[in-house]
């Protein structure tokens, strides 16, 4: 034992409250994890453009990022620069749309709907939308300091999600060794092969969520057009990207396929166009809710090899804990969790550290 280190007892004490500390100042700065995790999620989305933009210019790893990460930056900024004005302008006609449209009902809901034999008032409801839109869309004055400082603050984030995407883009494999030496020399090919398990499984997250927009596309696309909604193939396609958007992106595609249905109708069906837009609606919450539990747990739990139920339990309890962010990234964060609890379980049994020979590659 070295003349100068610490007793045991003492060791143990300096852990705990260093432990202590450590959750302590994570609670103080517990707001800053959103950013931080959104950009970890951003670099890990452009991670494969990354790696197809370094084998195929035979780049080193920071090069291709530098390139992929402004040449994104610059496409978004240019979209916002020409499409922003454009999509104001598209608004206004759709908001002019959309009123002409709650006219149409208004008129038709002023008569009562016999459901079964039962008459059913929906007079009521036009007016209630109206109100919510108002409520939303212009804020009261009271409202406008309250939302120029939420302005603020959300611009600040966007910069610091915008600079650490940067930096785990091009710094990460740094980033990474540096983690790596943290832990004990004899830990070290453990910890390579943590990893590499768990990137294996964001890898096969990603895929899956690839499946799953082709998968629901191709559906939507089938549905619509048994229907005749108009433009059926490109709000099918829509719905399928807009599905890696939780909750927003699925709501979205409701509003617009029903919009789209309420005023144009139906290309075959000889119904109203009011009728023709709730069968719109309805075919939307079939086809969402089959998507919700059984497609979706489907397919993501067999791309990180965890049970659908799981999956299943695992999304909505984010959608009700978490949100959007929560629903991106729970299920590969469980199955990496379950990952580094079967190693841990192995070590405290005194088994084998893994089922299979410790890998040395850890190049993303």
């Amino acid at each position: 034992m070295l003349k100068n280190s610490w007793d045991s007892s003492f060791r143990y004490i300096v852990m705990i409250l260093s432990l202590m500390l450590l959750v302590g100042i994570l609670w103080y700065i517990r707001e800053v994890f959103q950013p931080l995790i959104s950009a970890g999620l951003i670099a890990y989305l452009l991670s494969p453009l990354v790696n197809f933009v370094g084998k195929r210019m035979k780049l080193q790893r920071k090069a291709a990022a530098n390139i992929v990460f402004f040449t994104v930056l610059a496409v978004i900024i240019s979209l916002l620069v020409t499409v922003v004005p454009s999509l104001l302008g598209e608004t206004r006609s759709f908001l002019q749309d959309l009123n002409a449209l709650l006219d149409q009902y208004q008129l038709q809901f002023n008569n009562p709907i016999q459901v079964m034999g039962i008459p059913v008032f929906l007079g009521g409801f036009i007016p209630a939308i109206r109100g919510t839109m108002g409520d939303t869309i212009i804020p009261q004055p009271g409202q406008v300091l309250s939302l120029l400082q939420t302005t603020s603050r959300g611009l600040l984030w966007f910069l610091v999600t915008i600079v650490t995407t940067y930096h785990l883009m091009t710094e990460w494999d740094r980033l990474r060794e540096w983690l790596i030496r943290l832990a004990p020399d004899s830990f070290e090919d453990d910890i390579r092969q943590l990893y590499a398990e768990i990137k294996q499984v964001w890898l096969g997250y990603l895929a899956g969520q690839v499946r799953l927009v082709l998968i629901l596309a191709v559906i939507y696309t089938a549905a619509w057009s048994l229907i005749g909604l108009p433009g059926a193939i490109i709000i099918g396609l829509l719905a399928g990207f807009l599905n890696l958007v939780p909750e927003l992106g699925p709501g979205l595609t409701a509003v617009i396929a029903v919009l789209v249905a309420g005023l144009e109708g139906s290309n075959f069906l000889p119904i109203s166009n009011g009728w023709f837009a709730l069968l719109t609606g309805g075919v939307y919450l079939v086809l969402n809710n089959f998507k919700t539990i059984y497609l979706q747990p489907r397919i993501l739990g067999k791309s990180v090899f965890l049970h659908e139920g799981v999956v299943f339990v695992a999304i909505i309890a984010a959608i009700m804990l978490q949100g959007v962010l929560g629903v991106l990234i729970v299920v590969p964060l469980l199955a990496s969790i379950m990952i580094i609890g079967r190693y841990v379980r192995r070590k405290l049994l005194g088994l084998k550290s893994f089922d299979e020979p410790v890998s040395q590659k850890t190049n993303r």
